[in-house]
Formats: C-alpha cells, sequence, structure tokens
C-alpha cells in the first residue's frame, strides 16, 4: 500500500513506518532531513515528498493524525477522503476539555474509523456513531540496556513548566525526598528555579536523541513517570523495554500498562516515594523489578503486534472503503446538550 501520514508524533510514526508499505509524508518547508521524530533515520520506504505533487501520486490510503489533517488532505490530493480515498484517523489523546463529554471532532462519520492508541482514551471520547477500534503502542526494542549504576530516579517529560499539573511536574520535590532526580526532555532548563531544587536534587540531561536517551536513561535505577493526565507515554514503555523498574501514577491507561510487579504503581504519592526510596536503595531489587518491566512490555507492546494489527486494519479499510463497521462499544443517543446529564444526575433522576 501507498500510504499518506503527515509527520505529527514522532514516537510512533518511527514504529508505525516501519511496517511493510510505501510511506507519503508531506515534506515540510525547510526540512527535508530523512530524520524521524527521534533523531533516527527513516527506513527506505518513507519518501519525503513535495505537498503540491500529491494530486499525482498514487495513494491507498490516508492517515489522519489532527483535525486539520482531513481538510488539508483533501485540499493536496483533490479526493474526498473517506468517499474517494479511505482514510483512517489516528487519536493520540485524551481529551482536554469537558471531560467526559468531550465529543471527537470526527464523531458520527461513519467513514473515516477512529483508531485509538489506547483503551482508556476511546472509553473517554465521544466517538459517537464513528466507528472505532484500538491498536495499542508498539516499541521498537532498544534492549535490556539497565545498569541502574546512578542511584537516581530518571523521568522524560516535554515541556514541564508549560503542562505543570497534567505531567505532575508539581509532584517532582516529592520524588526528590526519596532520591536525586535526572530529568529529560524539551524545555526544561528553568525547571529547578520553577520548583525549587538545586542540582544536587536536580540535573537537567536536556532533550536527547533516542539512542543517547536510552543509554543515558538505563543509567538511572529508576524510572519515574508521573503524569497525571496522558494517553500512555512512550518513555515510559521504552523505560520498560530497558529492563528499568518503574514507578507510576496510577491514571489514565497506566494501570493496564504496568503491573505492581515491574516497580510500583498508584494514586498514592506516599506510597510511591517510599517505593522509589526502597529501589533505590536495593539495586538488587530494582533490576528483579526492571526484568518484569521489560517481559511486560515485550509481550504487550511489541513492534510486531503492532505492525500486525496495523497491517489487518490497513487492508480492512481500503477493501471496504472504510464502511465496514470495526469494533465499536454500544452507541447512545446523545443529549443535546452535557449538562442536561449533569443536572439529570444532580436531580436524582438517573438510576
Amino acid at each position: 500500500m501507498r500510504i499518506l501520514a503527515w509527520h505529527v508524533h514522532g514516537g510512533w510514526m518511527d514504529a508505525f513506518v516501519r511496517g511493510g508499505h510505501d510511506y507519503l509524508l508531506p515534506m515540510a518547508a525547510g526540512r527535508g532531513s530523512g530524520l524521524g521524530g527521534t533523531g533516527l533515520p527513516w527506513p527506505t520506504s518513507v519518501h519525503e515528498v513535495p505537498p503540491g505533487s500529491l494530486r499525482d501520486e498514487q495513494i491507498d490510503l490516508a492517515v489522519l493524525q489532527r483535525p486539520e489533517d482531513l481538510a488539508e488532505a483533501e485540499r493536496l490530493t483533490g479526493r474526498r477522503l473517506g468517499r474517494d480515498l479511505p482514510a483512517l484517523y489516528v487519536e493520540h489523546n485524551t481529551p482536554k476539555e469537558g471531560v467526559p463529554n468531550q465529543i471527537h471532532p470526527l464523531a458520527d462519520r461513519c467513514d473515516i474509523p477512529i483508531v485509538h492508541v489506547t483503551h482508556f482514551n476511546r472509553l473517554m471520547w465521544d466517538s459517537g456513531s464513528a466507528p472505532t477500534v484500538v491498536i495499542e503502542h508498539g516499541i521498537p526494542d532498544p534492549g535490556p540496556l539497565y545498569s541502574g549504576e546512578r542511584p537516581h530516579l530518571g523521568f522524560v517529560i516535554n515541556e514541564p513548566i508549560r503542562r505543570w499539573r497534567v505531567t505532575g511536574t508539581d509532584l517532582l520535590p516529592r520524588f526528590a525526598e526519596a532520591a536525586p532526580l535526572e530529568a529529560f526532555g524539551m524545555s526544561i532548563a528553568h525547571l529547578p528555579e520553577r520548583i525549587g531544587l538545586d542540582e544536587r536534587r536536580l540535573i537537567l540531561r536536556g532533550n536527547l536523541a533516542t539512542p543517547r536517551l536510552h543509554e543515558r536513561l538505563a543509567g538511572c535505577r529508576v524510572y519515574l513517570h508521573p503524569l497525571r493526565w496522558t494517553s500512555l507515554g512512550l518513555s515510559l514503555l521504552e523505560a520498560m523495554h530497558l529492563a528499568m523498574p518503574v514507578v507510576v501514577l496510577a491514571t489514565t491507561e497506566a494501570p493496564r500498562a504496568v503491573p505492581p510487579e515491574a516497580g510500583a504503581i498508584s494514586a498514592d504519592v506516599d506510597e510511591l516515594v517510599r517505593v522509589a526510596r526502597r529501589l533505590v536503595d536495593d539495586p538488587d531489587e530494582a533490576r528483579s523489578r526492571g526484568q518484569i518491566a521489560r517481559e511486560i512490555a515485550l509481550e504487550r507492546y511489541s513492534l510486531r503486534a503492532f505492525l500486525e494489527r496495523w497491517d489487518e486494519l490497513i487492508e480492512d479499510t481500503v477493501a471496504t472503503g472504510g464502511r465496514r463497521r470495526i469494533i465499536r462499544p454500544p452507541q447512545f443517543r446523545r443529549p443535546h446538550n452535557a449538562d442536561s446529564v449533569g443536572a439529570g444526575e444532580r436531580e436524582g433522576t438517573f438510576r
């Protein structure tokens, strides 16, 4: 198949383009680097194309990842998506407003299935009568690089100051009571002064390319994942592949991804701090739990399983034009507005 997709989510795209298809990526102005979002080279099956040439390209399927991709794809290809050109919409994110009543941008469109990357996302978005399916993340295996040589907690958070409570940035001083922190990610330069930690308690590592990130992160004794509201951090799954023990806030999809035996998972921050301290102080237990984390990650989030599920969906969508009703939950008539639900509950009219 020849698949049109935008380079939006680097980690996800680096896995997606490792399948057995040709991938057409509209070339961003001034980029044309041939590199994925993680700094790794694209496979030879990835073709960066000038957007103006898409009308002349053979395209079998469009994979959308943002609401604006729909109009842009139709403008550039001259084809109506869902009718002239089969399409799928990948939802990477949890809803951000009016949870749990936020309506998905493609709700009630029966011609463009919505592909959620987690079961939690599918549950929380109101997709109306649109067909939906879940294809969980797949991670190219970096190997069991864990050494845990440094008695530190490592975390990967992009833009921790701007995103603050969403990423659990406000919780970091609590975890610094257990052990020094190592921070990886974008826009972290001003993090120490914002959370009141000096260089002894918070070490800034910066935004590293994936191979270097894995190498440096694997030297931390424990991986810390304090995010409150995220789809499912790929950095968490990467840390598990590295054979790192993980200490994780039990929110969104994390309880499905992380068994307690892999480290600790809880909504009780005091409990997580206690376990983090214990794992830092006991390298043998940390290594044992990290092995469990890796086994679970390889079983549930392998690249092979991810690509196999995508192949099935791609073939089905192209064959049927996206009109087949793929696995979806029971649908109910949506109230005229979300307030009517809340009002009914307050008045005791629902049982």
